[in-house]
């Protein structure tokens, strides 16, 4: 599958690695200075000749005798005394090195290499270029539990090994730029660490769809099509970045959501199973709590609060959040979450299809999110790596998550002002405390200066591929040990492939170069994977590309919904004893599939309503009397003549007021004597 991955045979010996042209010769120079992590050799180049310091540069690591031990140091500056090269002359140079270890020879001759100094250099040391044996000795991380990843820079025939569960367990880091081969050498690590772990099960997230190719035998891809994760599942602030659309939410709207939610999500237990029943009646029931409710029950809750007589400075606020949320229903991006298949508790499903509980022989979840609304990703990556901790946490070490994040500057920012707060939280528990309950984070960035420093400290283990910006640059310094500080100097001008690994899997930095994979296991983008389209601009059909922008041609099925959502409203309307026609409840969502349009018809248009003299109940003649004379109006229409035994109410004579009028007239005549 993977290629180079036989350790290659190193020679042992003291002829290892002399010089060709003199043979016995593996001298290069003095210790001239020295302190407690560097020291500085001086060496002569007779008379021009470069036979020695052809061999030598920049990266390389060489050996101080001291003793029977040898101090190993890594070259990082080089300079000849008058900066200047004389030919035919001697030529004095200086080699600027960093002290990494020693390789310590014990009474029986056993030979081992350890990162601390027992006996630092001396002036006047002989300094020589370092035997193979002891690089295989320095970057020999122990058998069984470590994994070939590549070969040495310094010297091809040696390979580049790392310890997987030390990069496991405390987290790994890969930095680079764009192009330089983040995600080959990603996929490359994770073929290592799935066939090194058998309980490991990983969960990619791919904002590119780029990572579903590199594991076609050992992967299951989810993406907006194959993707049902509850609505439910989300808690309240998650939820609120759905609604409000990524941006803030309103304090009021958000405050009425955390109170109605736990009254939907009880609502839903009535009908749910026993065995869920007994489960939520042990604790109370919060707006976080991951247990099922329908969106036509939330809403209903809603209409009946907006019917209330009291709290109408409420009533704005509720219509506001019922328009917000009937809006996401209908969104057809939004189907993952609100399809029909979301509203049952499909928390184990979902779990297994997502984590691979069991893996059957797939352990790795490539998570595509190029398809997901940009203002959902963050809930969505939230969600995920809450449920990979606690999933991790109470399976009490049967399972072992490993969470990559590719492009986590997104989730992740150094602004903390940026962000989602939510997706910010749970990465940062998984970095700071998941490695005590088996999960382990994986950081894939091309900027790391725009990376939290927090999460960035954690990951004990670093691939500094070739970095162009200087704020990243020094990012990775600053993470780096001092110990080993100078190893970026050349990171800026490293091939690309090639790596500068640190850290608690490699027990000396090294550069090398990961190993080449099969080209049918290289990431490709889900554009690259199809086939090449024979179409050119001049060709292809642009209503075709507007369709498939505005993906409306898929819309979710909401025809569940409308029907649960008219049965809970008429179960409150029966609650209440109130009999009111069903037409005017308030607006329920239309269908998904649009009716056809009809012609313009003129009665369609609003009418003002004629009033039938003949159905208008009668009045009481001396009533509309009065008021007519007090309106001084004339009757609408013909009112039935008085009865016979009772006095007519004749008009009030012209020039008197409605009192005089009133005054000159019987007082039997104002009243029924019967």
């Amino acid at each position: 599958m993977l290629n180079n991955d036989l350790h290659a045979p190193g020679k042992a010996g003291e002829q290892d690695r002399r010089d060709g042209h003199t043979p016995g010769n593996r001298f290069l120079g003095r210790v001239v200075a020295c302190s407690g992590s560097r020291a500085t050799i001086a060496a002569v180049a007779e008379q021009g000749g470069t036979d020695l310091t052809e061999l030598w540069s920049v990266g390389r690591l060489i050996s101080i005798s001291v003793g029977r031990n040898r101090v190993v140091a890594l070259v990082y500056k080089m300079n000849t005394g008058s900066h200047a090269w004389g030919e035919g002359e001697d030529n004095t140079f200086r080699i600027e090195t960093e002290l990494l270890g020693e390789v310590r020879v014990d009474e029986d001759g056993r030979e081992e290499f350890s990162t601390g100094i027992s006996r630092y250099p001396y002036l006047g040391a002989i300094a020589h270029r370092i035997r193979s044996a002891d690089l295989m000795r320095i970057y020999d991380a122990g058998e069984g539990t470590t994994a070939v990843i590549g070969k040495l820079t310094q010297d091809e025939s040696i390979d580049a090994a790392i310890h997987i569960p030390s990069m496991l367990s405390k987290h790994f880091a890969v930095v680079g730029s764009t192009g330089v081969g983040k995600s080959t050498a990603v996929s490359l690590l994770l073929h290592k660490a799935i066939a090194a772990d058998p309980k490991l099960r990983v969960l990619i997230l791919d904002p590119h769809n780029e990572f579903a190719a590199a594991f076609p035998e050992h992967a299951v891809t989810i993406d907006t099509d194959t993707l049902d994760l509850p609505f439910w599942l989300m808690r309240l602030e998650e939820f609120a970045e759905v609604v409000f659309r990524g941006r803030p939410p309103v304090p009021e709207e958000l405050d009425m959501l955390r109170d109605i939610l736990p009254e939907a999500k009880r609502a839903f237990r009535g009908s749910d199973n026993s065995l869920v029943r007994r489960t939520t009646e042990k604790s109370s029931i919060t707006a976080d709590t991951p247990v099922p409710y329908r969106m036509a029950d939330l809403l209903a809750l809603i209409d009946e609060r907006i019917g209330r007589l009291e709290g109408r400075s409420e009533k704005p606020f509720l219509r506001s959040l019922k328009m917000r949320l009937i809006a996401a229903i209908n969104d057809p991006r939004y189907h993952f979450m609100f399809s029909n298949n979301t509203i049952s508790d499909t928390i184990t499903e979902t779990i297994a299809q997502i984590f691979r509980i069991p893996g059957e022989n797939r352990p790795i979840c490539t998570f595509q999110l190029a398809g997901i609304p940009s203002e959902v990703v963050n809930s969505v990556a939230s969600v995920l790596c809450r449920m990979a901790f606690e999933v991790a946490l109470w399976s009490e070490g049967a399972i072992h998550m490993l969470v990559v994040c590719e492009e986590a500057h997104r989730y992740i920012p150094s602004d903390p002002s940026l962000g989602f707060v939510p997706t910010r939280q749970a990465i940062a528990r998984i970095a700071k405390e998941g490695r005590k309950y088996g999960v382990s984070l994986g950081i894939i960035t091309q900027r790391p200066g725009e990376l939290d420093q927090t999460i960035l400290s954690q990951c004990s283990t670093l691939f500094a591929m070739r970095l162009a910006n200087d704020r990243d640059q020094e990012i990775i310094r600053s993470a780096i040990p001092n110990s080993s500080i100078s190893t970026t100097s050349f990171i800026s001008s490293i091939g690309n492939g090639e790596a500068i690994a640190f850290g608690e899997a490699i027990s000396v930095p090294m550069r090398m170069r990961f190993s080449r994979v099969d080209e049918n296991l290289l990431p490709k983008a889900s554009s690259a994977n199809s086939k090449q389209s024979e179409e050119d601009p001049d060709t292809v059909d642009l209503r075709k590309i507007v369709t498939r922008m505005r993906a409306v041609t898929v819309g979710p099925d909401i025809s569940n919904f409308q029907q649960s959502y008219a049965a809970s409203v008429a179960s409150l309307d029966e609650a209440d004893g109130a009999d009111e026609d069903l037409d005017a409840k308030p607006y329920a969502p239309p269908a998904s599939t649009a009716a056809p349009l009809e012609t313009y018809r003129r009665e369609l248009l609003p009418q003002t309503p004629r009033l039938d003299p003949a159905a208008v109940p009668a009045i009481d003649p001396r009533l509309d009397a009065l008021r007519r004379e007090m309106r001084r109006e004339e009757p609408v229409f013909p009112r039935p003549a008085p009865a016979t035994d009772q006095p007519a109410i004749s008009r009030r004579e012209p020039g008197t007021s409605l009192r005089e009028s009133i005054l000159k007239k019987p007082l039997s005549s104002l009243y029924n004597k019967e």
